[in-house]
């Protein structure tokens, strides 16, 4: 079987393959123009924000947005469930800072900013 290649410059090679092989080539490429066509009529142009408004362009939908509304809800009520300490060592711990570094900043012992985020996380699981 005779499987022809087509080279960006535009010149076209045929190689001569076993008939196994070749049956994989075909299907294999067979897939691809398949994918290829389903693709096609799934991609969104950028240009379409300005025919249809901004909210096309946006990803955020009522939805997304309700759910971001309902998370933050109740992160806030599990944040109220904490003490003033854990929520301001988890907080800190939520920006990046380390526990040695919280322990440094309100010069206790790290075994305690340990204990009391990790009390905090509990708290936190109990409720999500």
């Amino acid at each position: 079987m005779k499987i022809k290649y087509e080279f960006a410059d535009g010149t076209v090679s045929e190689v001569e393959v076993e008939e196994s092989i070749g049956a994989v080539i075909i299907e294999s490429r067979r897939k691809e123009d398949n994918l290829a066509r389903k693709e096609r009529y799934h991609c969104y142009s950028m240009d379409s924000v300005q025919f249809e408004g901004d909210e096309y362009g946006t990803e955020e939908t009522p939805e997304t947005q309700m759910e971001r509304e309902l998370d933050t809800e109740r992160i806030a009520h599990a944040l109220d469930g904490l003490s003033e300490v854990q929520r301001r060592r988890l907080l800190k711990f939520a920006e990046g800072k380390s526990m040695r570094e919280i322990a440094r900043e309100e010069k206790v012992q790290h075994r305690a900013v340990m204990k009391s985020i990790e009390s905090a996380r509990k708290i936190f699981k109990k409720n999500f």
